[in-house]
């Protein structure tokens, strides 16, 4: 699997993410052997959030009883969680993010997260408060890297202004059909079409002109947790034809060549995996390895039903 060097940081990392959202039904042995397959595959990052389970920091909790780590083998892993969301409300308050990260490394039986990210913009945020919190985390050693999710680039700049460590992540939604931070920029200035709108405020390149790395959740879904595409012919018949095609030519499987396409992005962006499936991470750590051409990046992407004006 492809690594890359994780700009705003001294971290190195897997450009696969295993994402442990719905890990709670599973078994100790079930989990162990999740984490050890994207682990044989080369997946070096885990990433968890406060809400993931049937209660809060449940499966953090789960991940926690069934997977220890020696000290060389922490070393050589990232783990990070996300904080922010509470029940009827977003709370970026400095109490909030000290404690919520305080019983997430309790759960989770670590004494650090390598990253910790803003889970959903708190319009009521007080950078000011956000920034106290971080710089306490830091100086105690529990949080070494810092950033955001599904933040547009002023609710980024309004939180640098405060905050003095780097915000060097950013996880945003992101698949083959559901890439408006994409295609966007490619039909812009295109009056009547709705691919030209710009719903994020130009996330993508604000990230690059900023050294941030982006993270793409939900990377094979169709819509907001519409399902996915890969197999829905009724719906993506041609962008599966494509995927097939080109998962033959390169021996991975469509989820291989669905991984790829994001991948292949020069942003360097992170696909990150919510799957309970072994094998379904082996066939996107696979993926990881496939360079897509120019031309099959644009043919994958049409298929999906964009436009090239």
């Amino acid at each position: 699997m492809k690594t890359i060097a994780l700009p705003q940081t001294n971290l190195t990392a897997s450009d696969v993410v295993l994402g442990l959202m719905r890990i709670s039904p599973l078994s100790d042995d079930e989990i162990r052997t999740l984490v050890g397959t994207a682990r044989d595959a080369g997946v070096t990052v885990f990433d968890h959030a406060d809400i993931y389970g049937d209660e809060r920091h449940g499966a953090e909790k789960r991940f926690g009883d069934a997977v220890t780590f020696s000290p060389s083998e922490r070393e050589s892993v990232i783990v990070q969680s996300k904080v922010g969301i509470r029940d009827g409300a977003f709370d970026f308050s400095r109490e909030h993010i000290l404690r919520t990260v305080d019983e997430s490394l309790e759960a989770l039986r670590l004494d650090h997260l390598d990253v910790l990210l803003l889970h959903r913009p708190d319009t009521l945020v007080e950078p000011e408060e956000v920034a106290a919190a971080f710089d306490e985390l830091a100086a105690a050693g529990k949080v070494r890297n810092f950033g955001v999710s599904n933040h547009t680039p002023g609710q980024v700049d309004l939180l640098r202004r405060y905050v003095t460590q780097p915000l060097a992540f950013n996880q945003v939604q992101l698949s083959i059909t559901h890439a408006p931070l994409i295609a966007s920029g490619i039909a812009t200035n295109m009056v009547g079409l709705d691919q030209s709108i710009d719903r994020d405020n130009g996330i993508l390149d604000y990230a690059r002109l900023h050294d941030i790395t982006l993270q793409a959740w939900s990377p094979f879904q169709k819509g907001f947790f519409d399902g996915v595409f890969l197999g829905d012919r009724e719906n993506y018949a041609e962008l599966n034809d494509v995927l097939d095609e080109l998962a033959a030519q390169y021996g991975v499987t469509p989820t291989g060549i669905a991984t790829a396409w994001i991948t292949r992005h020069p942003a360097k962006i992170q696909v990150v995996l919510g799957t309970t499936n072994p094998g379904r991470v082996q066939e996107a750590a696979a993926g990881s390895d496939v360079t897509l051409t120019r031309a099959e990046w644009y043919r994958l992407f049409t298929a999906a039903g964009h436009i090239l004006p």
